[in-house]
């Protein structure tokens, strides 16, 4: 049953509550969970639910839920209302989001969200940090490695400077350096750093390899310095994809064509503590809205034959694990107009 459009005057109703817009507002910029939202605006967290009830019902909110915690973000429609069949809901809220800067609240919210979204990276830092000497038992145990070599290919041809983008302990570097004249080596993590470097040890003389620690959102590349770059079962382990693949398209020179192997949606929640993942997998045709958001061009979805297999327990090689589908897609960055 189609639910019925709610009326003006139930509209502006919800809108006019200040506090309302200021939700509006922060997850416009940033997913955010409950309790996120309820520190940024300093307020009890069941008050902020009374005020998320009010805008899921009309249809401004979209939720993720994770274990018990639920994240927010706009809904795709209140995002865009001009993209397909809009309700007056969306058309009024897009059109006051502009005048959001002017409410006296606007500056210490963004400031307290800063340091919420900076809390994020740093306990994800120093938690791939802790466990880098120990990844390669715990984070990349696949069937067959089909699935690096899909992605190493779709990068071809040969003699480019290529990124690998959150390469931890060099999963997809191993399979680059035969493919590229300069390899760039991007992770947040020092100690991941240093695992890849130990692990490529000599590599071939054609090829120079670069380490540089950086944030996916924030790389320490150039604009345009890469002809291409994969990022390997990453975005999973990131708060949202967005600014990663914007940054992404800045590296790029035109033309230049970027990849991402990751995971299908899963529901194995021990994954969450033991590899840090912060997704149970990311769904193909949010990763693929994601690139065309960004900019990029010529956005595919390719299927892969290999799987990932973790171990839920550590320790024998003959501990059980699980079986879980993978897929790449790539896009390409297009010329400007």
């Amino acid at each position: 049953m189609i639910a019925k459009s709610p009326s003006l005057t139930d509209v502006l109703k919800t809108l006019s509550d200040p506090t309302r817009l200021r939700i509006l507002g922060l997850v416009a910029a940033e997913e955010l969970s409950v309790g996120e939202l309820a520190r940024v605006l300093e307020m009890a967290q069941s008050r902020v639910s009374n005020h998320l009830r009010v805008l899921r019902e009309a249809h401004l909110l979209d939720e993720r839920h994770v274990g018990r915690t639920t994240h927010l973000r706009l809904t795709a429609l209140a995002e865009n209302p001009g993209a397909g069949e809009s309700d007056i809901t969306a058309r009024i809220w897009h059109a006051l989001q502009a005048e959001i800067t002017t409410l006296p609240e606007y500056g210490p919210d963004r400031a307290r969200l800063e340091v919420v979204i900076s809390e994020r990276a740093r306990g994800s830092t120093e938690f791939f940090d802790r466990v880098a000497g120990e990844w390669d038992k715990i984070g990349v145990d696949f069937k067959n490695g089909q699935a690096r070599q899909r992605a190493a290919a779709a990068l071809l041809p040969h003699g480019l400077v290529l990124g690998d983008l959150g390469s931890g302990t060099g999963y997809m570097a191993q399979a680059l350096v035969g493919l590229c004249t300069r390899l760039v080596c991007v992770d947040a993590s020092q100690g991941m750093l240093a695992q890849a470097k130990k692990k490529l040890g000599v590599v071939p003389k054609h090829c120079t390899v670069e380490f540089r620690r950086g944030e996916l959102d924030e790389l320490p590349i150039e604009d345009g310095e890469l002809d291409g770059c994969v990022a390997a079962m990453v975005l999973h382990h990131l708060p949202s994809v967005h600014a990663a693949l914007a940054e992404m398209q800045r590296v790029l020179k035109v033309g230049g064509h970027a990849v991402v192997l990751e995971l299908a949606p899963h529901k194995e929640e021990w994954m969450h503590a033991k590899l840090g993942d912060r997704h149970l997998g990311l769904a193909s045709r949010d990763v693929m809205r994601a690139f065309e958001k960004a900019g990029f061009v010529d956005v595919q979805l390719e299927a892969s034959e290999d799987r990932y297999e973790p171990r839920p327990e550590s320790g024998a090689a003959s501990a059980p694990s699980v079986s879980l589908p993978l897929y790449i897609v790539r896009a390409r960055k297009p010329a400007r107009a």
